[in-house]
């Protein structure tokens, strides 16, 4: 299944946009109950404004909620840069840590964004167990753990280390193009054969096609083996709209 997720996904990435650490660590602490999209229009700004950790410690608070308001759950997001960034001024040098026991310490950053940035930022292995990483593996039978942390260490005994970061990401793309929460696209997947849910969403291919969504669309319907089964307006459909958040 990871081979096949790798095949149907060769450039699946963070899709936060970042330069640095920083950058990463502030975009990550923002995408809580926000879309990747909507950061990565917020964060141009607000990277250009504070482009180190004293700049969000000094930070005028009024400001710099305006900058992030679009985000949602600005105040609660403002008291975690602000903390942020005086913590790593304090106890880091300015510097995001390159350690998960020294970035879950930092206002903001839990075990999830620990692994984003550890992942993407450092190279350190790490598995992000987000909504759609849970979801997924639990109908993949990979787990029946509930608790990220107790996922990630189960999925981390299956996987091996040096693939952790991508399979994170092969996963989410998976979860937002194709295995939606409500009405997974299982007609349509490219893992149908070896899924143990395969029938919670439309097995019509059709119908399932319908459901894809993201510039990969006419990929995976060919990787799925229905794409000669459609018209060209479905793919094209389905490639125009955007994936989940």
């Amino acid at each position: 299944m990871v081979r096949e997720l790798a095949e149907g996904y060769p450039d699946a990435h963070c899709e936060l946009d970042f330069a640095d650490p920083l950058q990463l660590a502030v975009a990550t602490i923002l995408s809580a109950q926000c879309t990747d999209k909507r950061v990565n229009q917020v964060t141009p700004a607000l990277f250009a404004r504070y482009p180190a950790a004293a700049d969000y410690a000094g930070a005028d608070r009024t400001e710099l909620e305006e900058l992030i308001r679009s985000t949602g759950f600005y105040r609660n997001k403002a008291n975690s840069l602000l903390g942020l960034g005086a913590a790593l001024v304090e106890r880091h040098g300015g510097e995001v840590p390159a350690r998960l026991d020294d970035l879950v310490k930092l206002p903001g950053i839990g075990r999830k964004t620990a692994n984003v940035i550890l992942g993407n930022a450092f190279d350190v292995p790490g598995i992000t167990v987000d909504t759609h990483f849970g979801r997924l593996v639990r109908r993949w039978g990979w787990t029946v753990e509930e608790d990220p942390v107790k996922v990630e260490h189960a999925i981390g005994e299956l996987i091996p280390r040096k693939e952790w970061t991508m399979l994170s990401h092969y996963v989410i793309f998976h979860g937002r193009r194709v295995c939606h929460a409500r009405k997974p696209a299982c007609g349509a997947c490219l893992l149908a054969k070896d899924c143990p849910s395969f029938g919670a969403g439309p097995e019509e291919p059709s119908a399932a096609a319908k459901l894809v969504r993201g510039p990969e669309a006419p990929r995976l319907l060919e990787l799925a083996g229905i794409s000669g089964e459609l018209d060209e307006a479905t793919i094209e459909k389905a490639a125009a709209k955007e994936p989940d958040a």
